[in-house]
């Protein structure tokens, strides 16, 4: 069996950049989209879960790994994978470049920006 690297999945990530400014000073937003390569995508443990709903009232489903040297906007903005979309939830947390042996130094947790149905049972 041939050895396969660790290797993550392209997403789409929605930023949010100034355009322009209204009559009261107020920025106004264009929403582009960028595709990330690269991005590892995990489930959210249940401690996770269970921390996020606690901290913030927000149920986090899934954990993305982002890439080393990623200079986007990853807090509170949409993304897609998975043919879905899916919000971040809060700030990416970070490591030390060179502490981290891997191709992954950030992570943000995310929920899904479509309700999930109600068991029936």
């Amino acid at each position: 069996m041939a050895f396969t690297p660790i290797h993550g999945i392209t997403v789409k990530l929605h930023e949010l950049t100034v355009d322009s400014y209204n009559a009261f000073n107020e920025p106004v937003y264009v929403q582009t989209v960028t595709e990330v390569e690269n991005v590892i995508v995990a489930p959210a443990s249940e401690q996770e879960i269970l921390d996020t709903i606690n901290l913030t009232g927000r149920k986090a489903v899934y954990t993305l790994g982002i890439p080393k040297g990623d200079t986007h906007a990853w807090t509170n903005t949409i993304v897609e994978f998975f043919g879905r979309q899916w919000r971040t939830i809060g700030e990416p947390t970070m490591g030390i470049d060179d502490m981290i042996p891997l191709s992954w130094n950030k992570k943000v947790r995310c929920e899904s920006l479509v309700e999930e149905p109600e068991s029936q049972d």
